[in-house]
């Protein structure tokens, strides 16, 4: 009984981060600090880092899995909130690359861009969509309702391990194309 009270209290949770960090980004995505007066240096040293930040969290998801696959509950428990913690410094990061710098405009042509973008947009959607499904399998997995996390986390792990890689291949694709 009390794990299904923990499960409803943090689905209003659940469903306001889900709306509210996609919003936020959106929103600031659009904000440019110089905009307001502030003299700040573009963070232009940020992507590589956050792209190797994605690359971790899919590693971490990999080992996630594997660890839970061996029995090793605890370490599995640690290396997905480590994923977690993970995507929130992405997170932050890309949004403070992105209100200190003009975006990135990827010059390719022909069919590589027809792919790029295909891969931007993917993975930009999937971003948001693993949100609530990250949240959701967390807070099962916290509520000890492990046959229903188990069933949410065979969604959930290959959308953010997308996620994740694509996130990398983005940086990779664009990298070249950075001022």
């Amino acid at each position: 009984m009390e794990d299904n009270l923990l499960e409803k209290k943090f689905n209003k949770f659940i469903i306001a981060v889900s709306i509210i960090i996609p919003v936020v980004v959106a929103i600031l995505f659009t904000v440019k600090l110089k905009d307001f007066g502030y003299n700040v240096q573009p963070l232009s040293f940020l992507p590589p880092i956050y792209a190797t930040i994605n690359g971790i969290t899919a590693v971490v998801l990999v080992g996630a899995v594997l660890a839970i696959k061996g029995g090793r509950v605890f370490l599995h428990r640690r290396l997905m909130t480590t994923a977690i913690a993970l995507s929130v410094v992405f997170l932050v990061m890309y949004v403070a690359y992105h209100m200190t710098s003009e975006s990135t405009k990827f010059g390719g042509e022909g069919i590589i861009r027809t792919v790029y973008f295909f891969i931007l947009i993917s993975h930009i959607l999937l971003s948001i969509a693993v949100i609530p499904l990250v949240l959701v399998t967390y807070v099962r997995a916290l509520a000890n309702k492990f046959d229903k996390h188990k069933k949410i986390a065979r969604i959930t792990f290959p959308i953010w391990l997308y996620v994740a890689v694509t996130g990398v291949v983005v940086y990779l694709m664009i990298s070249p194309y950075y001022v």
